[in-house]
């Protein structure tokens, strides 16, 4: 089964949203809702603030005032509260692996020697920095920008540009190679090119980080050989697209034969490197072209000292944490302490489970569903996957902004839309994977071979939505645009996300937003591109696309305000499917719970402990996005991150729906306050 990586399609809840948190029993066996009496924290509430001036803080007040974000961890909240969970129970897998004197399966033999490779501390420091020598031998030979471009036909060595496969924009049954741009250290453009006193000390600091390798390495290399590496990975950043220039799947969907990208990009030697990677490549995407193209000419105009000096220093920084713990904590205090803002390393076992967890997810996931994922789970999420749905086609049939045209196809894309709830169809096996208990090095080599294996093979066959690109245990979910196709892992439907033992109001609010933000991606600023088979094709009438545009230009303009840290604001452009996905996903799921009081409580849902049915909906949706960062991690997320803090997630959504307002009184005295024609609406009831 191939396991590719999806470049800027695959579009996730929680990507670079919070893992969260709160504290609660967490045991399968409790009779009530895991939190509170109805399945929300009313600990966790401030009551003395009003829900108008700031809903996140009335809702989650106490809880962000009492809790401490962890040392080992950059932002806490609900998503790191199951993941936590998560990787206890897939611990208990691993150990079980680990003790078997001889494991039962093939699975669990790689379990165990990968785990016990990574735990195996004495091998690393003997070994130390040798099982890198090979590759910076060879990167110490390169005496030509031809030899420099054979090199990153390698896939152990760092390139200016990446590579993998996915489906055909405009025909989702052919896979076809990406090309697009790469080659910073640093985590996106920005951190290179901004200006300000903390982007300064990234900077210096990672001045210090590079000096810092190439001693621990022991390299004999120039004085200035930071400053030469900062300065062409700079170089790089000043050619890449922006985030928002990223997300424009028109412009980054640019079909050419391999004989063109040579040519608007000779320096690299495609045809060379596809070779070397074992490819055989007749046409390909190439995500952005004016920036490999200019990454060529860079690569060609830089001496070769330059050259092998960043090449390098790449080949130390990546493998990192594949050596002995002075690499690894050099690694850290850079990416880790002052990228991320965090006080420690999480425990080697904690990282153990992790690094297991992400690289044999299918092996891990296959122990975990039977384990931890209810019989009855699936059945019961589908029963809320298709009350979103056919309330989602409700909604398309009379929204007015929407023309006849335009409805008709955009009701084909909802029947035709599926999902995948808890695990895939289909595991993988990971035949021809050899993982030794004594290598941890050549482990994580063999692995990148094999998962590159596996992109070479989907090359050569159509693309296949049974398989999964996310473990079963991850906690997360995403809509594939080329598939229609929205998922849910089981490590998501737990508590507070999906509680069937939870007051229906609640659920709605939490889970059933979540299932209909992963809809509403079919139908944001860049999903709406793609039809109901998928594929690249504007099927929205002019008239109708304008109406759209100027409600999503609204929201941008509101989402632009929100400026948390100094003058660092949401970037509206390159958070605009998010918030149109929030705010788009709210809407729906709470015109399913409007449609489910009418069913079942004759339009009047009852009061529970003083809430009544909307304010508990309102406060589902703000307990899921319960999270603090640390400042660091926030101004990452402000910098490249595709999702508003969460904050805005609740504050800057509700305030645009008239039943918030309904619901908790909300008056012009409110800080949260819009007049009513400055809100703005995709899907939402009247």
């Amino acid at each position: 089964m191939k396991k590719c990586a999806i470049y800027l399609l695959a579009l996730s809840l929680a990507a670079c949203s919070a893992p969260d948190a709160a504290s609660s029993d967490s045991r399968e066996d409790v009779a009530g809702p895991r939190f509170g009496s109805f399945g929300f924290d009313l600990s966790g509430m401030n009551a003395d603030i009003r829900p108008g001036d700031d809903f996140n803080r009335y809702a989650n007040g106490a809880w962000i005032d009492r809790t401490t974000i962890p040392a080992g961890e950059a932002r806490y909240g609900m998503f790191a509260l199951l993941t936590d969970e998560a990787r206890e129970n897939v611990f208990s897998i691993i150990a079980e692996s680990a003790s078997d004197r001889e494991p039962a399966s093939a699975s669990a033999q790689r379990v165990r020697a990968l785990y016990s490779s990574w735990m195996d501390v004495e091998a690393l420091e003997t070994r130390g920095l040798d099982p890198a020598l090979p590759y910076l031998t060879d990167i110490d030979a390169v005496e030509t920008h031809d030899d420099a471009a054979a090199l990153l036909g390698s896939i152990h060595i760092s390139a200016p540009y990446g590579l993998t496969v996915f489906e055909d924009l405009r025909d989702s049954s052919v896979n076809l190679l990406r090309v697009y741009q790469s080659g910073l250290t640093l985590q996106n453009r920005a951190y290179y090119l901004r200006q300000g006193e903390r982007f300064d000390d990234y900077r210096d600091a990672y001045l210090d980080y590079i000096r810092t390798l190439f001693a621990l390495a022991e390299r004999p290399v120039p004085d200035d050989a930071a400053d030469r590496i900062l300065a062409f990975e700079t170089r790089l950043a000043e050619v890449h697209w922006t985030r928002e220039q990223s997300r424009d799947v028109q412009a980054t969907y640019n079909v050419m034969s391999v004989e063109e990208l040579d040519r608007l990009a000779p320096a690299f030697d495609f045809p060379g490197a596809f070779s070397a990677h074992g490819m055989e490549v007749d046409r390909l995407i190439l995500v952005h072209p004016s920036a490999i193209s200019a990454s060529s000419q860079i690569f060609s105009d830089t001496d070769l000292e330059t050259l092998r000096l960043w090449m390098s220093f790449r080949v130390l920084s990546n493998r990192a944490d594949w050596m002995s713990d002075r690499f690894d904590a050099a690694k850290f205090d850079f990416f880790g302490r002052t990228l991320a803002g965090l006080a420690e390393r999480r425990d080697r076992t904690s990282r153990g489970v992790d690094l297991v967890s992400r690289a044999l997810g299918d092996s891990i996931g296959q122990v975990y569903v039977e384990r931890h994922f209810p019989a009855d789970a699936e059945s019961r999420m589908q029963e809320m996957v298709d009350l979103i749905m056919s309330t989602y086609a409700e909604r398309l049939a009379v929204v007015d902004w929407m023309d006849a045209p335009t409805r008709n196809e955009a009701l084909a894309k909802i029947r035709t839309l599926t999902s995948r709830i808890g695990y895939p169809e289909i595991w993988d096996e990971y035949d021809g994977l050899t993982l030794l208990s004594d290598d941890y090095f050549g482990n994580r080599v063999r692995l990148a071979e094999y998962i590159w294996s596996q992109n070479v093979e989907a090359l050569t066959q159509g693309a296949d939505p049974r398989e999964w690109n996310r473990a079963p245990q991850s906690v997360d979910a995403s809509y594939n645009v080329v598939q229609n196709q929205i998922t849910f892992p089981a490590g998501i439907l737990q508590p507070p996300f999906f509680d069937r033992n939870a007051d229906p109001a609640v659920s709605f609010g939490a889970i059933g937003a979540i299932i209909a933000h992963e809809i509403t991606h079919g139908f944001d600023d860049q999903g709406r591109r793609y039809d109901s088979a998928g594929s690249l094709r504007d099927w929205w009438t002019e008239e109708t696309a304008r109406r759209f545009t100027e409600r999503a230009a609204r929201l941008g303009a509101q989402f632009a305000t929100y400026c948390p840290i100094d003058d660092l604001c949401v970037n509206p452009d390159a958070s605009m499917g998010e918030n149109i996905a929030d705010l788009g996903g709210l809407e729906i799921a709470y015109a399913a719970w409007r449609a489910y009081v009418s069913e079942h409580h004759d339009g009047q849902a009852p009061t529970i402990d003083g809430f009544t049915g909307d304010q508990r909906f309102f406060l589902g949706w703000a307990q899921i996005w319960r999270n603090l960062y640390t400042d660091d991690a926030l101004r990452a997320q402000l910098v490249e991150g595709p999702h508003a803090p969460p904050r805005y997630r609740i504050n800057g959504v509700v305030r645009n729906m008239e039943a918030w307002y309904t619901a908790f009184g909300v008056s012009a005295d409110d800080a949260l306050f819009l007049p009513a024609d400055e809100r703005v609406s995709f899907w939402g009831v009247d």
